[in-house]
This record gives C-alpha cells, sequence and structure tokens, in this order.
C-alpha cells in the first residue's frame, strides 16, 4: 500500500495545489480533477526541469511508485519535444533507461468556466537513487576515485550503444543527467565501491537520427548545454553519436577533477587543461581526449571502439594506481568528510531558520483571521441587536396602538379561537410583533453584510417576518404556552426559517441547524438545571399592552438575535471549512 495520506493538484494555476485529503477525486481549491486516467494519484511535488513540472504519482494499477511529468510550456516546439521523449522512452527497454508503458502518454483534459485546459503527461519508472552530481559534491569535492569513473564510464557507454543502435541520441549527458540506480533500504556505497545500476535521465532532448543525414549539411534544433556539448551542437548544426561521446568525456572529466568542465577550458584554444589536476592512467585520459576532439569525425565513431579500449584500461588501471589510490582516497575521504559536516550544519541551521519563520508566519495569519472573525461576528451581533429592537418596537406600535393592528388581532384572535377550540385565550395582536421582531432581526443580520452574504434584504425580511410568525402559531398549539417546550418550539422554528432566507452562499441546512439548536442551547441548559427563565417569559406575555412589556419583549428577541449572530459566525469560520476539508462541497 501507499504510505501517502495526501493528493497534490497538478493544476499550474491552483492557489493551493497541496496538500487534498487522500480519496479526493476533485481538488477543494480550483475544482480540477485529482486522479489521472483513473489510474495515477500524483502525491508530491519533486521539482520543475525545463518545460515541465515533476511529480510523484502512485499507480494503483501495479501499487508501485512513479514518476510524473506535466509540460506546463504551450509553445509548438516545447509540445514536440514532449511527445518526442514519450516515443523515446517508451520504444526502449533497458536497465540504464527509465521505463515508461505504452499508455504511460497522454493527455490531461479539464473543461471549466474559462475554457479547456490540456496538459500532456508522461508517466515513467520512478529510480531511486543520487545522480553523479550529487554524488561528487557531496563526496567527492576534490573528484571521484579513477576506479569509480571508470566503472560509470564502461556502464554509459553500454547504454549509449543501446540508444544509438536504435538511431537515438540523447544530446544532454551532464552529471545531473546520469543517476546511479540503488535499492531504497540500502547504501549505494559499499566498502570502498560506489554500486548500482547506472542509468541516463532526461530525455527531453532526444532525436532520432539517420546516418546518411548526419553525413549531410542539414541542421538540426539548436539545444545544449553550455560546458558539454561539442561546437556542431553550440551552432545548431546537424550531430550524431559523437556528439553524446564528447559530452560524456566533459562528463567523466568533471566527475575526475571536480571542476566544471568551463573552468577548465583554455580561453584562446577552447581547449580542456585538466590532465595536471589529477592523475590517472594514460589511456583513460588518452581515451577522454579523443571522445572530446572539436571535429566530430576524430572522435570514436561508435560505442563499440570505446568498450574495446576501456576494456584494455580496465587490465591496466589497477595495477598502475594502486599506490596513488590509498593517499588520494585517504586525503578525499577527510576533506569530504568535514566538507559533508559543515555542509550539513548549514543545511540544518538554514531549516531551522525557514521553519520558524514559517511557524511565526502561520501564527501570525492565524491570529490576524481570528481577529477578523471575531470582529466581523461582534459587529453582525451588535447590528442584529439594532436591528431586532427597531423591528420590535414597530411590531409593537403597530399591534397595539394602531387601529389597523387592533383590528388586526381581533380577526386573528376569533379565527385562532375556532381552530384551537376555545381552549385558551389568543391575543392575535402578538402576530404583528413577532413578524416585527422577526423582519427587523433580519434586516440587522444583512445589514451587517458579514459571512460573505449575497445581500438579499427583501427576501431575508419576509422569511424572518415569516419565520417569526409561523413560531407564533406554534406557540398557539401548545398548552401552556408558557411553558419551556413552546420557548424552545418557537426558537427552532423561527431562527430556521430566517436563517435558511439569508443570501449565504452554500451549506444552508448547515447553517440553519447550527443557528437553531445553537440558539436554543442556551435556554435548554438554563431549563436542565432547574432554572427556567420563567421570568423573562412569563413579563413576556402577561405584560402585554404596556411600555414595560415592551421592554421584557425587546430584552427577549434581541438575546434570540444575538445568539443567531454568534452560532452563524461559527458555523461559517469553523463548521463550514471543516466540512469543505472533508470533502463536503455545496
Amino acid at each position: 500500500m501507499s504510505n501517502q495520506s495526501e493528493i497534490h493538484c497538478i493544476n499550474p494555476d491552483c492557489l493551493r495545489p497541496y496538500p487534498q485529503p487522500w480519496g479526493n477525486k476533485f481538488c477543494n481549491c480550483c475544482g480540477a480533477p485529482l486522479r489521472l486516467i483513473d489510474r495515477y494519484i500524483p502525491t508530491a511535488r519533486l521539482g520543475s526541469g525545463g518545460f515541465a513540472q515533476i511529480y510523484t504519482v502512485w499507480d494503483q494499477k501495479t501499487q508501485t511508485e512513479k514518476v510524473l511529468k506535466v509540460l506546463i510550456e504551450d509553445s509548438p516546439k516545447a509540445q514536440e519535444l514532449f511527445a518526442q521523449e514519450a516515443v523515446v522512452l517508451s520504444s526502449l527497454r533497458h536497465p540504464g533507461v527509465p521505463r515508461v508503458e505504452s499508455d504511460g502518454y497522454f493527455q490531461r483534459i479539464w473543461s471549466h468556466s474559462q475554457g479547456q485546459q490540456i496538459l500532456p503527461c508522461l508517466v515513467m519508472e520512478k529510480i531511486n537513487g543520487l545522480t553523479l552530481e550529487d554524488i561528487l559534491y557531496q563526496h567527492y569535492p576534490q573528484g571521484c576515485p579513477q576506479e569509480v569513473v571508470l566503472n560509470w564510464l564502461t556502464q554509459a557507454v553500454e547504454i549509449l550503444q543501446h540508444l544509438h543502435q536504435r538511431h537515438i541520441i540523447h544530446r544532454d549527458i551532464k552529471p545531473s543527467n546520469l543517476m546511479l540506480r540503488t535499492s531504497p533500504k540500502s547504501s549505494p556505497y559499499q566498502g570502498k565501491e560506489w554500486r548500482g545500476q547506472l542509468v541516463l535521465i532526461d530525455f527531453g532532448g532526444a532525436k532520432q537520427f539517420d546516418k546518411a543525414v548526419v553525413r549531410s549539411l542539414s541542421r538540426s534544433t539548436k539545444l545544449f548545454s553550455s560546458g558539454y556539448s561539442p561546437p556542431e551542437q553550440l551552432i545548431g548544426g546537424n550531430i550524431g553519436p559523437t556528439a553524446d561521446f564528447y559530452a560524456l568525456g566533459r562528463t567523466m572529466i568533471e566527475l575526475l577533477t571536480g571542476k566544471h568542465p568551463a573552468d577548465l577550458e583554455d580561453p584562446v584554444t577552447e581547449q580542456l587543461n585538466w590532465r595536471r589536476h589529477v592523475q590517472v592512467n594514460p589511456q583513460l585520459a588518452d581515451l577522454l581526449d579523443d571522445m572530446m576532439q572539436e571535429d566530430a569525425r576524430s572522435r570514436p565513431a561508435n560505442a563499440k571502439i570505446i568498450q574495446r579500449r576501456l576494456a584494455q584500461i580496465h587490465k591496466a588501471v589497477p595495477n598502475k594506481i594502486r599506490p596513488i589510490r590509498s593517499i588520494t582516497q585517504i586525503v578525499t575521504f577527510f576533506w569530504a568528510f568535514f566538507w559533508e559536516l559543515g555542509r550539513t550544519i548549514q543545511k540544518a541551521v538554514t531549516n531551522l531558520t525557514q521553519t520558524i519563520r514559517k511557524i511565526i508566519a502561520l501564527t501570525l495569519r492565524a491570529i490576524a483571521q481570528v481577529l477578523r472573525a471575531c470582529l466581523d461576528t461582534i459587529w453582525t451581533m451588535i447590528l442584529t441587536c439594532i436591528g431586532t429592537c427597531i423591528g420590535t418596537f414597530i411590531g409593537y406600535v403597530l399591534a397595539f396602538h394602531t387601529s389597523w393592528g387592533l383590528e388586526t388581532g381581533k380577526f386573528l384572535s376569533s379565527q385562532l379561537a375556532v381552530l384551537l377550540g376555545n381552549t385558551q385565550p389568543v391575543l392575535g395582536s402578538e402576530m404583528l410583533l413577532f413578524a416585527g421582531a422577526g423582519w427587523g432581526t433580519a434586516w440587522g443580520l444583512v445589514a451587517a453584510g458579514g459571512y460573505r452574504q449575497r445581500r438579499r434584504f427583501l427576501v431575508a425580511s419576509l422569511m424572518g417576518m415569516a419565520g417569526y410568525g409561523f413560531g407564533w402559531f406554534i406557540l398557539q398549539l401548545m398548552t401552556p404556552k408558557q411553558g419551556s417546550e413552546g420557548l424552545i418550539a418557537f426558537i427552532l422554528a423561527a431562527v430556521s426559517l430566517l436563517t435558511l432566507g439569508l443570501g449565504l452562499r452554500s451549506h444552508h441546512i448547515v447553517y440553519a441547524v447550527m443557528a437553531a439548536f445553537g440558539t436554543a442551547l442556551p435556554f435548554a441548559f438554563l431549563m436542565s438545571i432547574g432554572q427556567q427563565p420563567s421570568t423573562v417569559f412569563d413579563n413576556f406575555f402577561s405584560l402585554t399592552n404596556s411600555w414595560q412589556g415592551l421592554l421584557w419583549k425587546i430584552a427577549f428577541f434581541s438575546a434570540i438575535g444575538v445568539f443567531i449572530s454568534f452560532w452563524l459566525g461559527v458555523s461559517h469560520y469553523l463548521i463550514v471549512p471543516g466540512l469543505r476539508f472533508l470533502g463536503w462541497r455545496q
């Protein structure tokens, strides 16, 4: 099984590509599909190379980890080179070349509001190990031992022979494009030798060649790496297999000397003055110089010629360099040890500094978000309280101090008396009071503009009046209506309907449930411990047509409005983001 628990979005325009919860099919941030052809799951970004971004992916079919290259450059030439790399790698079967299956090249197509996005993808075998550049600068800053370099040269020539027999040239050989494949559970350095299969990577510049074309004067795409590519490649001329031999020779000299080829070039002749920097077998030195001849016709014509010369060098190297080898290895060992120690300490300090900096930034960002949430919620609570007071006052005046309100109250009283069977007195004017309180509460919530609302004053006001009016009707059905059950029933009905009328952008049911039950919770808690809010509720109904009763009603409805604002804030800043993180999107 994969040990990964999070997914990485490969959309180059995604603002927060990582982390995505394991099991998600779509990105929580940009909505892009996360699984590729229903088989590959990107788990981490390794970096970028050329025009592509590189990721590790989990192959659900083979239950193995692989490498994914995603082309993010849309130029025709970049797409041509990317497709060319896919064709070359899928046709090769050699331990020194990353394996690509026949269906490893595909395009991820995603349609969205801004159009259609097409990302060419290439999945290949993941090579565990270090590049020769890493081994050089981490372990041998003064140059690698001759025996080690000779072994790598032999393997590299064997890989090139496999490529050239299939009329493929790599065109970008350098230490960073040669890896030493090792087992993830074992060290590549055993005893005095570096063990492992050499692997040639990054076939983005590889191309097919024809022997007849190589001899002609036709030109090829100008693609080169400074310090390694031959002259004919630098000027964009036609190149053949000997271009790979030139780059490989310069790569081996860098490994032997620990110096970049550009630092060894004579500024006048542009030849490498490298022999005085290291003691090697003369036959090996001659071979490397022949591979780096400026004229391509003076270099070895094919890999078999180089292999024959390497066979002779292998016989001579152990006897001729053994006395020098011991001293060189001792000096190199201590130099590499202290150099690596200093490098490790430097990395540790840098990582610690970066970690502290990130922690401080995250802490400050979290504090800022908490303060913003608190201020937003407090502002909403204040405006809701003001709106509730105004709405309750208007409703009270309409209900008990206008002829229209009194007539409406009588009509509602007579109709409800018939409906309820005259089992209890009904004061219909109270419904206007409740509707006014609902309108004021909804107006205050919308006027505050918090919680990313769509500010819909009319809809929210109508739902507020309907919710509080419906809650009043439920109260009339309760016996007695001043009881605790009536209070809870009114809150649940009124608050849930009011909340559904607000212009919240998503998760409407979650907001309604949280606001309704959260508002009822304080009253239910007081009842559970035997401290029923009877004084407020009794005065609410007993002091009906008086200004003293109005104050009790304002206090009651204002408390409900404050609780609604608080629980909407809790839902918006805590509950809904948590649900989105778990994959519940609306």
